[in-house]
């Protein structure tokens, strides 16, 4: 994204379907990627696990690894993306993880696999602050709506194949073949962006500090941007619950086998990509009723978070709390595309990327934060709790999304 941020002046209409689209399809292509690249260790831990003679503790810290690497890196990027565009640091961020994908063919130990975490942690860095400065400076302002939950839903996608992807090649040759496939597919995806590069490219608005809100740290004084990124911390930590244990949840309280637990998961994302597919609709319906983004993601994960708790008291049983977790997905995949109108129209102009890179921190914060407290409760076998916790984090996020939209109106 470049700086002609969320406040900036949208394309002139009418913008054929055709040009949205593509613009649309590129980024989700990026973004796809990006997801995908959040599990490109994840999938083969136990593989690891017995070639290289490591603990869970071992792998679990590459995941840290990612994910301390993708937050600092991401607050950074938006910078970097203001002053050079969002272009060239997308093509950059792609090629991280197609070194990240070599190396992991080439590891012989654990050293191997903590340089492919860094290499794909700092691959994912720029991928929110480059992704919406594209979006909203490329697409026409009446289809963002779509925009942002074709976005949302791709990465959705990118998260559901790379554990078929990794483990079907693993399965069917080893998995230094695995990551050599992974890394063909990168290469396949830079070359699609850089033939349509011209569709990815975005202007840079020069600042003088001197101007009013013309220094590059201006934006951190706003109360809004801060209670931005609270929300993406404290609704990501109920992600990160149910990705690391919803599956142990299932087979301890209700004996579910582990492929059943693990189809759940797959069940949650894919309802939570659906869930965005009608957000994108609900975004633009309420857009032209007038309707607060901030209220629609209110209702969303209220509705999300309720659903969570009737499935901590274990009353539905174990095919009623799988079907219940997969309806969540669906519900907090709804808010998804009016959680990034809500964020753009706290955006002021020519930061974009600085601010999406900020708030989508809380992301990766969040999930570096969630497993290690919820973890301990796990620990104690507080199965239910661990869940009814998740669900009153989700219920606070609803706070700081209402925050979010008092002080956008009030700024």
């Amino acid at each position: 994204m470049s700086t002609v941020a969320m406040g900036a002046i949208p394309p002139a209409n009418p913008v054929p379907l055709k040009d949205d689209a593509a613009i649309i399809g590129l980024v989700g292509l990026a973004h796809g990627t990006s997801h995908f690249s959040h599990l490109l260790l994840a999938p083969l831990f136990p593989v690891f696990i017995r070639d290289f003679g490591l603990s869970y503790a071992d792998v679990g810290l590459l995941m840290s690894v990612f994910f301390v690497i993708s937050g600092i890196g991401q607050a950074m990027a938006g910078f970097v993306v203001d002053r050079i565009g969002a272009r060239p640091v997308l093509f950059a961020a792609v090629s991280c993880f197609l070194l990240a994908s070599l190396a992991a063919s080439m590891a012989t130990g654990y050293r191997g696999l903590v340089l492919v975490a860094a290499l794909a942690g700092l691959g994912n860095a720029p991928f929110h602050p480059a992704d919406f400065t594209i979006l909203n400076q490329r697409v026409s302002a009446a289809r963002l709506g779509y925009a942002f939950s074709a976005h949302g839903l791709t990465g959705n996608l990118g998260w559901a194949l790379a554990p078929a992807f990794l483990v079907g090649i693993t399965a069917m040759a080893d998995w230094r073949t695995a990551y050599q496939a992974a890394a063909v597919f990168y290469v396949g995806v830079l070359a699609v962006l850089f033939w349509q590069r011209d569709r990815l490219r975005t202007q840079v608005v020069v600042r003088h500090a001197d101007a009013p809100g013309g220094s590059d740290l201006a934006f951190l004084k706003l109360p809004v941007v801060w209670w931005c990124f609270a929300f993406f911390f404290l609704s990501t930590m109920t992600l990160a619950v149910v990705q690391s244990f919803a599956p142990s949840i299932l087979k301890a309280v209700h004996g579910v086998s582990v492929e059943a637990a693990t189809l759940t998961i797959s069940a949650y994302m894919l309802c939570g990509a659906v869930g965005m597919f009608v957000g994108g609709f609900v975004a633009t319906w309420g857009q032209h009723r007038h309707w607060s983004s901030d209220r629609v993601v209110a209702f969303s994960m209220t509705g999300g978070a309720l659903l969570l708790l009737v499935c901590a008291t274990g009353w539905l049983g174990a095919t009623g709390t799988m079907v219940g977790l997969a309806i969540t997905g669906f519900a907090v995949g709804v808010g998804g595309p009016s959680r990034d109108m809500m964020i753009k129209k706290a955006t002021p102009k020519g930061a974009t990327g600085r601010v999406y890179g900020t708030v989508y921190s809380g992301l990766d914060t969040g999930f570096a934060v969630s497993p290690l407290i919820f973890g301990v409760l796990m620990d104690h076998g507080w199965y239910a709790a661990t869940l009814a916790g998740a669900a009153l984090v989700l219920l606070v996020s609803v706070y700081a999304a209402v925050g979010v939209g008092q002080r956008t109106q009030a700024h």
